[in-house]
């Protein structure tokens, strides 16, 4: 027979139990549970949910959409796990353990990561390989104050939550290349991402800014890219889609820009465009000074459910074509269920038909209402990962 005490004992025994596992798994996930309730972009909502990304990075390589498609060919038994553990540079002889070595001596698939927080200032531009990831989560890495990133002749690449800014022109030089070899590299533009005859490119949730030239290049053929939930600020030419108005090869070319936050004191191109086709998507544009979207030689561009939110003085359009040309009427420039605040407004071609991304069913996505701008974009640039696992 169980004496009173012994049942009061045990009572109080059993309800500790029971607060243990009804209480403690709320507050240990209160900070999931509140990531859970934001209204996350179709991208961040494949990984971000789960607090325990870290051992699950590869994930990421399923969450692209646009051109880019999926990068599944970044991933596999293959892969080799790379840690930076040196924010030195050597341009011709990179060392193991440092972000050269891993991006371009390396010549099979490569995911890399970083030991811990690194301002890492490149002497040379870095020429990136195929089938690399550079992956910032979980640190903050800044690649700033000289030369940047250069993709050259390659494909399968995907460079995430970096912080690259005050870039700098570099003069001709000698440089290990993306197949592990020196190689010769003539004059470069201070861009913080040059692009050069690449395929199959992720730009996703970097902060970019403050560079001599542009901030993101897609020139000489480069097609497939994506560029997603990027922070670009403080820069007079942003974005170039097309080397020059002579190079027709760019005809081919197709971009995504989606869910990226363009401001404060952007100026100009975001994008411009030449040639070739660049679908516009659930971005944020808070103002510029001459204009937003804007191109030459007959681009094609979709702008869906962006909200345009023009400047207080400089100009309240929002595109810009360049004029004389001889193919004026082949313009193609849409404005389809976009917002416009503070007097924006947008030229859109007259007659003909929309153009559409034609994407295949890995790279479609539901574009948003643009009432869900605002959230769809509010992280935007390269995460602030906390130490309790939630980015």
């Amino acid at each position: 027979m169980v004496s009173k005490g012994t049942n009061y004992v045990l009572q109080h025994f059993l309800l500790a139990i029971v607060i243990v596992i009804f209480f403690t798994p709320k507050y240990c996930f209160a900070k999931k549970s509140k990531l859970l309730g934001l209204k996350m972009n179709v991208i961040d909502q494949c990984w971000r949910p789960n607090s325990e990304w870290r051992k699950y990075r590869q994930q990421l390589a399923t969450c692209s959409v646009g051109y880019v498609g999926k990068m599944t060919n970044n991933i596999g038994k293959s892969l080799i796990h790379y840690k930076v553990i040196d924010s030195n540079d050597d341009p011709i002889n990179p060392k193991p353990g440092t972000l050269r070595y891993g991006a371009s001596v390396i010549q099979e698939k490569v995911w890399i990561t970083f030991q811990k927080d690194m301002n890492i200032i490149l002497l040379k531009p870095l020429l990136i390989s195929s089938f690399t990831t550079i992956d910032g989560r979980g640190v903050e890495v800044h690649i700033a104050n000289n030369a940047c990133l250069m993709i050259f002749k390659a494909t399968n690449i995907i460079i995430h939550s970096i912080k690259i800014h005050h870039c700098k022109a570099q003069t001709p030089g000698t440089v290990m290349g993306p197949n592990g070899k020196v190689t010769h590299l003539g004059q470069v533009d201070g861009d913080a991402i040059r692009l050069v005859t690449a395929s199959k490119i992720w730009i996703d949730h970097n902060t970019l800014y403050n560079c001599e030239d542009g901030l993101l290049d897609v020139t000489r053929g480069s097609t497939d890219v994506t560029i997603s939930n990027n922070w670009f600020r403080e820069q007079d030419k942003v974005m170039l889609l097309g080397h020059d108005d002579g190079y027709v090869r760019d005809l081919n070319m197709k971009v995504t820009v989606v869910y990226n936050h363009f401001g404060p004191n952007c100026n100009q191109r975001m994008p411009r465009i030449r040639h070739g086709y660049a679908h516009v998507a659930n971005n944020l544009y808070l103002g510029w000074m001459q204009y937003a979207l804007g191109g030459s030689m007959g681009p094609s561009l979709k702008s869906e459910a962006n909200l345009f939110i023009a400047p207080k003085i400089g100009s309240k359009e929002v595109t810009w074509r360049k004029t004389g040309l001889t193919n004026e009427d082949k313009w193609e420039f849409h404005s389809v269920r976009d917002a416009f605040e503070n007097g924006a407004s947008f030229a859109v071609t007259k007659g003909g038909r929309v153009p559409k991304p034609n994407y295949s069913k890995e790279q479609s996505f539901k574009v948003r209402d643009v009432k869900l701008v605002r959230s769809l974009t509010q992280s935007s640039g390269a995460f602030q990962c906390s130490r309790t696992s939630i980015c």
